[in-house]
C-alpha cells in the first residue's frame, strides 16, 4: 500500500498505532464470527431434519405402507433429529465454555 500524505484539509487517520482500537475491533469481529457459526449450526441442522423426514416419507409411500403411519414416523423421525440436533450445538457450547474456564483456571 502507498503511503500518501492526507490532504491538508483532512483528519489524519491512523489506526495502525491504537492498540486498544485494534482489540475493540477485533472482539467485535469475533463476537460477529461466533454468531454467525451458530446460524449456520442451526441452519444445517434444519436441512438435515427436513432431507432426514423426507426421506422417510417418501420411503413409507413408495413401500406402499399407510400414508398416516407414514407421516406420523416422519414427523417423529423429524422431531428426533431437530431435538439432537439442538441439543448437541447446546452441549458443543458447553464444552467450549467449560474448556475456556479451565484453560483460565490453568493459567493462574
Amino acid at each position: 500500500m502507498l503511503n500518501r500524505k492526507p490532504h491538508p484539509d483532512q483528519f489524519a487517520f491512523d489506526l495502525s498505532k491504537d492498540a486498544a482500537l485494534e482489540r475493540m475491533i477485533e472482539a467485535r469481529v469475533a463476537i460477529r464470527c461466533e454468531n454467525d457459526a451458530i446460524r449456520w449450526r442451526f441452519r444445517l441442522i434444519l436441512i438435515e431434519t427436513c432431507m432426514i423426514s423426507s426421506l422417510v416419507l417418501v420411503a413409507g409411500l413408495l413401500l406402499k405402507q399407510p400414508t398416516a403411519l407414514v407421516v406420523r414416523g416422519s414427523l417423529i423421525v423429524g422431531a428426533g433429529c431437530f431435538a439432537s440436533g439442538v441439543m448437541l450445538i447446546g452441549l458443543s457450547g458447553l464444552t467450549g465454555h467449560l474448556l475456556s474456564v479451565y484453560r483460565r483456571w490453568r493459567q493462574r
